[in-house]
């Protein structure tokens, strides 16, 4: 069966494109840096035996999740395996903590269990304003985590706790989740080549 085409449809999908452009024109100059900087702190994180933890509600845990994939697997340089844990993916953990202490402390409580001092938390949210991640992002900081955050529009409380953030400025919670992927390639390949010099 065929549908008809809907002049309309074309417009929202240019409206999507263009979005998305503006969106890269306008962040990444600035995200740039931060990436490059973040790169070379994880991988120094790395040689001194600690690990990623990444966490995100709805596509911002599908973002998370991304990421840690990308580490303990390879992204494109074949390598020794990065220790990376989603925080949401132990789905038994992660039901149990949710009945028995309540959303909140969904992403705080396995962080408290298996983060160490000098480990990393990236905190992803398209709004910034999560509590279960913001929660996380406290006790990153009680633990001695570095935590740095991706999020939506700023200012927002995520990115104002976090040590360092990246503020993705767009209009929609979809570009904002395509540039968080953006993002994360980019700190994969950041790592890689900070982890290639340190070799």
């Amino acid at each position: 069966m065929t549908y008809p085409r809907r002049p309309a449809a074309d417009a929202e999908l240019e409206q999507h494109f263009t979005a998305l452009r503006t969106a890269l024109q306008t962040n990444l100059g600035t995200a740039c840096a931060q990436v490059r900087s973040w790169g070379e702190q994880l991988a120094r994180v790395y040689e001194d035996g600690g690990r990623l933890f990444a966490c995100g509600n709805g596509g911002s845990a599908a973002e998370a999740q991304h990421l840690t994939a990308e580490l303990t697997g390879r992204f494109r340089a074949e390598r020794r395996p990065l220790s990376a844990v989603a925080l949401h993916a132990d789905t038994s953990s992660t039901t149990a903590i949710v009945n028995d202490y309540g959303l909140e402390e969904m992403f705080a409580r396995p962080l408290r269990a298996h983060g160490r001092p000098g480990d990393v938390l990236v905190a992803l949210s398209t709004s910034g304003a999560s509590a279960n991640v913001v929660a996380a992002a406290k006790a990153g900081h009680e633990i001695g985590l570095h935590t740095w955050a991706m999020t939506g529009p700023s200012p927002n409380p995520l990115a104002a706790l976090c040590d360092e953030a990246i503020a993705v400025e767009a209009p929609t919670v979809a570009t904002v989740q395509e540039m968080h992927l953006v993002l994360v390639h980019a700190l994969c390949t950041a790592l890689e080549a900070a982890l290639e010099v340190h070799s």
